[in-house]
This record gives C-alpha cells, structure tokens and sequence, in this order.
C-alpha cells in the first residue's frame, strides 16, 4: 500500500507513520462496496472493558493481508494502551483465529501473551471470536490520583540510568537529586533494592520526619507489587519472586508501614504536567532510558489502562527498527527514548566506541548539540518528525488537549527542535490537531525532577482525601 509521506524523518526517510498507514487504509476501506464492521473489546480483571470499533475492507485474496496487518497492529496498540486479558473480536472470525495464533505462547508476539498473561494478569492471553450481541459492554471507569502535598514527603522516580528523589515540605521542594545507576542487566535484587533505599535516605536526611513516600517506575505495579517491569530484565525468575516482586511493600514495612504508593512512571509523568499547568487532558511523554506514557482524563482523573506506549507500534514500515526487548519492530521505545538517539547517531555522522551505553551517547549528543553541529541537530529533527506523526496517532486513541513532554533526551537545544519540528508536522499535515493540542515542557529542572515531586503527592497521609 503505497503511503504518501508529505514531511519525512530526516535520518529515516523510510519511516511511515502509523497514523498516515492507517488513515490511508481506512480511506480504502471507505471507498470500498461493502465494508466490514468491527469491534474489539479488551476486558480487564476488575471487569472494566474498552470497546473499540472500527471497519475493514471486504475479505477477498488481495485484501486479506492488508486486513491482518491493520487489526494486528491495532490489537497490539490497544493492549499496550488500555490492557486486558481477554479479548473478544466480532465481525471477523477468520483474522480472530489469526490473531489468536500471532498472540500465543509459540506466536510471533509470544512476549506479548507472556506479559499479558501470567506477568501482569495471572491468568493466559486470549482472543476469541464473537458475535456483535455477544460483545461486552465498555464499561471505563476514572479514577483519582495523587495531588496531596501536606506533611513531610519523599518521591522518588526510578529510571534505567538515573534515580531522581525529591523531599517535599507541604508542596516546597527542600531537596533534590539525581543518582546514576545500571539496574537493566543487574542479575542481583539487592543492588535494586539497597539502590532505592539509599535513595530514600539521601531524602529523609533533608526532612524533620517522613510522613509518606511516593514513587513511580516504569513497568506495571499493582497494590505496590511488581507485576513486570524492564528495570529488573536482568533478575532471574526465582529472584524476581523472591525479592522484587513485593520489594516495595517490604520496603513500606523498613519505614514503619508509613502512606507508601508506586505507580507506573507515566501515569505520574501526566500527572507532573497536570498538576503544574492546572490543566487536564494531558498525553505526557517522558523520553528517558525508554519510552514512558500517562493520561490524564478531561475530568483530571486516570485510568486502568496500562499506557505502556513503548511497546506501540508508531511505525509500519516491514523493515523497522526491532525492539530488542519485544522482538517486535516500529514500537515507540525506538523512536522516543535514549535508544532512539544512539541508532539515529550512526546515520548523522557520529562514530561512537562500541558498546558505549545509551546514556553516554545521548551526553555526546547533547554536548555537540550545544555545540552547534548541525549532527545532532539531524537527530532531534528527525525525532521531531517522529513525534509530529506520533501525536497524530495517539490522538485516535486519546482526548488530547496538552502534549507535555519530559525526559532526558528533550533537554537542552535539541529539546526545542524536536517540539518545533513536531509541530511543523502537524502545521503541514494534520492542521485541526494543531490548534487543538498544545505541545509543551516543563523547565529543566522540571524535566529532570517534576516526577520525584509528583510522585511525593501520590500517597494520603492519615486517610485525609
């Protein structure tokens, strides 16, 4: 299907943005004689159910390819967005068989089926076809989260390459700071564990007491356990049960079970934007070691929805950037996050040592980018160019009314060129979008410490709403 791209990536002129897929399938799909209705509904343990409906081109030899990749991509999208163990699909028994094979334990998204299945909802993966009335019914529920900032408070935000704190005094930052740290391939719980409560005692030495503790993570957390999550990629199965798993209640229980909540580092990501420019409907993107994504509703509450939008898909090229991790190609964290700038350094010139890590390479960037070379310069276009189209398609799936982007790789000048080129694309290419949806960044110590601080506010101290 040949997509017409009117702005390309830079560095990446194959690049073809989801949104530009899918708007030019469904065009077809319009002009079509006879059109497919569909609807997928993902239910969640809880019971809460999204519904998504939408329409292919008739089945036919030519056209069954083209449906497969539309509803595949978009199955997978909608897991990693709004989660689910369960997914009924009516109105194509035949791509429903399909995708319940793609998504099984010997499939090509078996990392999918695993995360989704034991990791996060203990029970397997599964697809089945239905009919319309037997559909489930969206049933979305909100939720409030955080924004209590009385007492003393202590947030922390753990990253793949940093751990940030901040000590919070009735909303007045006291103190913050940043920790390096390589917990990816660390096979030990207890350099996590000990990482995260040194961090928590750099913070408590600045308070008079510590009344709560908040922090976020990226990966998926339930009633502070830890379902699954990439900072621990490199503990193995019997460790991560042993000790990570309820590493954050027991350290609840080490600070005399005092208000102790961690949540998900993108649900406080759009948490940070909401509370500081008292807005809702905020998509915050926080662009650090991966890719980390939060909602906040237009009524100022959060979903049950998982937001994991590093595993995405934004790009449907047949020969995009494989994510080392899913085994999956065209997913955000490749073009959202530190990994983004290192496959993007080779194309624009720049010849780094061998195994020099992520964070290391996103500083020489950084540092050329203040320097004036026009080579970094290239690789914060050509994620602009990314997130312009990025916007566009999570605007399909979202109510967006504030963009708000954080994280290490949108510090500095090359911040301000990746905000100017996506919104160049959206000028260009998708103009109603743009007066409807502001992008924008905190200061820059915002960006590096707005979540440690956001997170502070996530637990209620005495019961108090």
């Amino acid at each position: 299907m040949d997509i017409e791209v009117m702005i390309e990536a830079e560095l990446d002129p194959g690049f073809v943005p989801a949104v530009l897929w899918n708007r030019t399938y469904q065009a077809r799909v319009e002009a079509s004689a006879q059109p497919i209705d569909v609807a997928l509904a993902l239910v969640r343990p809880d019971q809460t159910c999204s519904v998504y409906e939408t329409r292919i081109l008739p089945p036919t030899a030519a056209t069954d390819l083209l449906n497969l990749r539309y509803i595949e991509r978009i199955l997978k999208f909608l897991l990693w967005q709004r989660g689910g163990f369960q997914v009924f699909i009516a109105g194509c028994d035949t791509l429903a068989a399909q995708l319940a094979s793609i998504f099984s334990a010997t499939g090509a998204r078996r990392f999918d089926f695993d995360f989704f299945g034991e990791k996060i909802y203990g029970r397997p993966l599964e697809i089945v076809a239905c009919a319309f009335a037997e559909l489930p019914p969206s049933n979305e529920v909100t939720m409030p989260l955080g924004r209590h900032l009385d007492g003393c408070r202590i947030g922390f935000d753990l990253g793949g390459s940093d751990r940030k704190c901040a000590a919070v005094i009735d909303g007045k930052v006291v103190f913050s700071e940043e920790v390096e740290w390589n917990p990816y391939f660390e096979s030990n719980p207890d350099y996590h564990i000990a990482g995260v409560n040194d961090t928590l005692k750099r913070a408590a030495a600045h308070l008079p007491r510590v009344d709560a503790i908040g922090g976020s993570a990226a990966g998926c957390y339930v009633n502070n356990e830890v379902r699954a999550a990439s900072l621990f990629r490199g503990v193995a199965p019997a460790d991560f049960e042993a000790k990570v798993r309820r590493m954050f209640v027991d350290l609840k229980k080490e600070w005399g079970n005092i208000p102790f909540e961690v949540v998900n580092d993108g649900e406080v990501t759009a948490l940070a934007g909401s509370m500081s420019m008292n807005e809702n409907a905020v998509l915050g993107l926080s662009m650090g070691t991966s890719q980390a994504v939060g909602y906040v509703t237009p009524d100022g509450n959060i979903t049950p929805w998982l937001n994991e939008l590093a595993f995405a898909p934004v790009d449907y090229r047949e020969n995009a950037p494989v994510d080392e991790w899913s085994g999956d190609a065209g997913c955000g964290v490749q073009y959202f996050s530190q990994q983004a700038v290192a496959r993007l350094a080779p194309l624009a010139g720049f010849d780094f040592p061998s195994g020099m890590p992520f964070p290391e390479q996103l500083v020489e960037v950084q540092k050329h980018m203040a320097a004036g070379d026009g080579r970094a310069a290239k690789i914060y276009s050509t994620i602009g160019t990314y997130l312009g189209y990025a916007i566009a398609h999570y605007a399909d799936f979202y109510d967006i009314r504030k963009m708000l982007l954080l994280g290490r790789v949108t510090s500095g000048q090359g911040g301000n060129i990746i905000i100017d080129k996506a919104q160049e694309v959206l000028h260009a290419v998708f103009p109603t979008l743009e007066k409807q949806i502001e992008i924008t960044t905190p200061n820059e110590q915002d960006k590096r410490h707005g979540q440690a601080v956001a997170a502070a506010s996530l637990p209620m101290i005495g019961g108090k709403p």
